[in-house]
């Protein structure tokens, strides 16, 4: 790829409210993926749907205020914008209650649409989006679209809202594909591995869904990263966690952001680790980052 100034990445999926007990916040997964990677330098564009209420104008408006492409979010004026119940315990750790109907369980293919995607060099998804089979086919229909783009698979597992099958797809038609350790140790045990190994995992995933780039996250551990034939590990920075809500996806975005640039890979790692540990450190799904913050975690690493 080139250099990731001229990358075009697209983002499908959720955007919705999260709700905490006193306030709520803008997130979604894919959301918080394509905000974080338009604060780390690509050029990124929205494909979702929003309620036609007050809700969804304030998503479009914020979406747009940050520099993102709102042209791929459509207006589905039969449901509401989505809203998510956010439950922390002790240790700042989330569990969610997802509505549903929400607008993006029915994001719909236009000609904006056909036309983001087929100029995009990144493609982000999710498999919350699959839940029901309007926007599940949609995307489905736009990873066969782009031959040419990157395809990165988010595994999100909220529960009840996915099946295995759907998963095995989907991981088939990625490039790259992001776990927690939970989600990778469920998955390839119902694929067939009754293994405790994170690495052999990765391997077994790697093999039968033909997806060569694979990273997974280990909360507070760290995260392991296969790419190009090779294993890579960060063992984690020590943060107080306020919520963890988003930092996942903000580390996938730097992760991404940083390996699609051709920076070295365990750089890469050790960036998107420290990125999703400042979020982890924060309230919310989207906090600033200053340039500062990064620095003062990769200074101990590489001094």
């Amino acid at each position: 790829m080139q250099k990731n100034k001229s990358l075009k990445a697209v983002s499908f999926g959720e955007i919705l409210f999260d709700v905490f007990e006193k306030e709520k916040k803008i997130g979604g997964a894919p959301l918080n993926l394509a905000l974080r990677a338009k604060s780390l330098g690509l050029d990124v564009a929205m494909i979702s749907a929003i309620g036609d209420d007050q809700n969804g104008k304030e998503l479009k408006k914020y979406i747009e205020e940050n520099g993102i492409n709102i042209q791929g979010i459509i207006t589905d004026p039969n449901h509401k914008t989505g809203v998510v119940q956010v439950f922390l315990d002790e240790r700042g750790s989330a569990t969610y209650d997802i509505t549903f109907p929400s607008a993006w369980d029915f994001i719909k293919i236009n000609d904006e649409i056909k036309n983001i995607v087929q100029e995009a060099d990144i493609f982000f998804f999710g498999s919350l989006a699959c839940r029901n089979d309007i926007s599940k086919n949609s995307l489905l229909e736009l990873l066969e679209s782009n031959p040419n783009m990157f395809k990165i698979f988010d595994v999100n597992l909220r529960s009840p809202h996915y099946k295995i099958e759907i998963l095995e797809k989907l991981m088939k038609k990625s490039d790259f594909i992001k776990f927690n350790d939970d989600e990778i140790l469920e998955i390839a045990s119902k694929m067939g591995i009754q293994s405790s190994l994170l690495e052999e995992n990765i391997r077994f995933i790697a093999e039968k869904t033909n997806t060569k780039s694979i990273c997974v996250t280990r909360g507070k551990h760290g995260s392991i990263l296969l790419w190009e034939g090779n294993f890579y590990y960060n063992n984690g920075y020590t943060v107080k966690v306020a919520d963890t809500v988003g930092a996942g996806d903000s580390f996938l975005a730097a992760l991404i952001t940083k390996l699609t640039n051709h920076t070295e890979p365990q750089f890469s790692l050790d960036f998107a680790s420290a990125v999703g540990a400042i979020v982890a450190s924060k309230r919310g799904a989207n906090p600033k980052i200053e340039k500062s913050e990064i620095e003062y975690f990769l200074e101990k690493e590489y001094k």
